[in-house]
C-alpha cells in the first residue's frame, strides 16, 4: 500500500505523543515494505522532501508556532490547511490526524480529487470542553468538530473512550488503533539509584492536577512519615507546585527533577519507583501511565469523563479513585501499604500495546476493503 500521513508537528523535530506515533507506526510500515509518506511543515533544514527511516517527509510550508497565548493557533491550523491544497499524491490511504480539525476539510478535498481513501485519526473529542477551553468561542469548536467527524466513514479512535466519544457525535464507527511502546527496550532499562515511592511524569499544566497529587501527599505524609515522591518535567504551573508543596511543609518529601530529556533516565526512574500517580482528569490516552506499567509499577489515576488512563487499568494493574485528595490519598496508601500488585502482571498489562502490534492493527484496518468492517478489530 502507498499510505500518506498528515500532521502539522512532525517527529523527532516535534515531539509529543501524536507525533511519536506517526513516527512509529510510519517507520514499521515502511520496513514492511509500503510506501509512506507524511505532509507537515517543514520543521528541518535543507531540502523540502527528505527520507528518515524509510519514511517520505514532505515540508509543505515553513513552520509557524503552534501556540498563541497558550492556545492552539487558530491562524497557523487555517494556513496549515490552506497549503495543503497544493499536495498531489497517488496514495491508496490519506490519514489526517484531527486536530487543528482545518486540515480535515483539505484532507476531505483531496480525497475526493485525487482519490485516496480518507482516515481521520482522533486523538481527542472535546465536545463540552470547547466551551471551557475558548469561552463563547467555544461554540465555533464544538461546530467545526461536528462537522469533522462527517468528513468520512473511516473514522479511527486511540483509544476506547474516544472511540465512545466519536459514536456519541453520530459516527457509525471508529476502529481503535491505540499509541504504542517499544515494550522490549523498556524490559531492558536498568532502574535508576534515585528511588521514590510515588513518581510523576507528564507535564506541569492545570489540567494534569499535579497540586491533587501534592495535597494528597499532605496526607500521606501523616501515614507514611519519609514518603519520597518525584515530579518529572516542566510546565507553567512548576512555580505554583513548589509553591505550594513548600507551603505544605513538603519539600523535604518532593523533588522536582524539571524536564528529563533523556527518555530512558526517565524510565529508569519509572522502574525505581514503587507507585505511578496521574492526577490528570483529561488525557486522550495516558502514554505515561503505559509506560509505568511496563516498567512493572501500578498506577494510580482519576475517575473522570475526560481521562483515557481509566481505560488502561484494571485490578491487576492500578487503582481508580475519585478525584479528591482524601479518595487519592487513600488509593495511594492501600498500595504502599499492604495491597500487592504483581510487577508481572504490570509488565503483561502493557504488553499488547508493543509498537509492533500496534502497527500490525493500523496495517489490516487501513486495509479494509469496505467500511464499517462486518467485525472489529
Amino acid at each position: 500500500m502507498k499510505i500518506a500521513y498528515v500532521y502539522d508537528a512532525v517527529y523527532p523535530w516535534v515531539k509529543g505523543g501524536a507525533e511519536k506515533r506517526i513516527y512509529e507506526i510510519s517507520r514499521r510500515l515502511a520496513a514492511r515494505g509500503h510506501e509512506v509518506h507524511c505532509y507537515g511543515m517543514k520543521w528541518w533544514p535543507g531540502q523540502d522532501d527528505i527520507e528518515l527511516e524509510g519514511i517520505h517527509l514532505h515540508g509543505i510550508c515553513p513552520p509557524m508556532p503552534l501556540y498563541r497565548k497558550g492556545k492552539r493557533s487558530i491562524a497557523q491550523a487555517a494556513y496549515f490547511a490552506g497549503r495543503m491544497l497544493a499536495i498531489q499524491t497517488d496514495c491508496d490511504v490519506l490519514d489526517c490526524q484531527n486536530f487543528p480539525y482545518l486540515s480535515c476539510f483539505s484532507a476531505k478535498l483531496i480525497s475526493r480529487l485525487q482519490g485516496p481513501k480518507l482516515f481521520i485519526t482522533w486523538l481527542e473529542v472535546w465536545g463540552e470542553y470547547w466551551r471551557e477551553y475558548l469561552g463563547a468561542k467555544g461554540r465555533a469548536g464544538q461546530a467545526v468538530e461536528w462537522a469533522a467527524a462527517r468528513l468520512t466513514d473511516r473514522n479511527i479512535a486511540i483509544s476506547r473512550r474516544t472511540q465512545r466519544d466519536l459514536l456519541s457525535l453520530g459516527v457509525r464507527d471508529a476502529q481503535i488503533v491505540p499509541p504504542g511502546i517499544d515494550w522490549r527496550m523498556i524490559r531492558g532499562i536498568a532502574p535508576s539509584a534515585v528511588q521514590s515511592d510515588l513518581i510523576y511524569v507528564g507535564r506541569l499544566i492545570e489540567h494534569k492536577n499535579v497540586d491533587l497529587l501534592i495535597r494528597a501527599v499532605k496526607r500521606v505524609k501523616s501515614e507514611i512519615p519519609d514518603v519520597r515522591v518525584l515530579i518529572v518535567g516542566d510546565g507553567p504551573e512548576m512555580n505554583n507546585l513548589k509553591l505550594l508543596a513548600r507551603e505544605l511543609d513538603l519539600s523535604q518529601s518532593i523533588s522536582f527533577l524539571g524536564f528529563v530529556e533523556d527518555y530512558n533516565y526517565a524510565l529508569s526512574l519509572m522502574k525505581s519507583s514503587r507507585i505511578f500517580v496521574s492526577p490528570s482528569t483529561r488525557e486522550g490516552f495516558g502514554m505515561a501511565a503505559l509506560e509505568a506499567n511496563a516498567c512493572g509499577i501500578p498506577v494510580v489515576t482519576v475517575n473522570h469523563d475526560m481521562n483515557a488512563v481509566m481505560d488502561l487499568i484494571g485490578k491487576d494493574n492500578g487503582l481508580i479513585c475519585r478525584p479528591e485528595e482524601e479518595e487519592l490519598s487513600r488509593a495511594i496508601c492501600a498500595l504502599l501499604q499492604g495491597r500487592t500488585i504483581s510487577r508481572e502482571r504490570c509488565i503483561e498489562a502493557a504488553r499488547e500495546y508493543d509498537w509492533d502490534a500496534v502497527c500490525d492493527r493500523a496495517e489490516r484496518v487501513y486495509d479494509q476493503t469496505s467500511w464499517p468492517p462486518s467485525a472489529k478489530q
